[in-house]
């Protein structure tokens, strides 16, 4: 059987890492959103707000956010979020094969488009033409 790994640690080595370690581990782009907390108080709230959640040991808890472009960190491993992907929360929970990733990877915006005929305003010649 395969072990997950997460660019050479296991899941019991990533949860113990520090946030200095992952960063080295990820891209520039994800380490300067992890860096930059001040220009983005909203992140900086959130991640506030999962402190107090894991905190509590309320890990089953829905954390609802619409900050889609916060980035997966180890120690949000086993949470639960609630991401806005503009229409509804989409439950998003946490597993090694998420981190270092955003949470708006796991909430898609865009849906399958069902054409079902033609509609409003189409030519009388294609009125006609079978759907299948």
């Amino acid at each position: 059987m395969r072990k997950e790994m997460y660019k050479g640690y296991d899941e019991e080595q990533l949860s113990k890492i520090t946030n200095e370690e992952f960063m080295k581990l990820v891209t520039s782009r994800e380490r300067r959103t992890l860096n930059n907390l001040k220009r983005n108080p909203e992140l900086k709230k959130l991640m506030n707000k999962i402190k107090k959640v894991i905190k509590e040991g309320k890990k089953d808890k829905m954390i609802k956010t619409h900050l889609r472009e916060a980035v997966i960190v180890p120690e949000w491993m086993g949470l639960t979020f609630g991401v806005y992907n503009g229409k509804e929360f989409r439950k998003v929970v946490i597993t090694m094969k998420h981190v270092g990733k955003r949470l708006g990877d796991f909430a898609h915006t865009t849906g399958p488009v069902k054409h079902s005929g033609p509609g409003v305003g189409a030519t009388r010649g294609s009125k006609f033409v079978p759907l299948k």
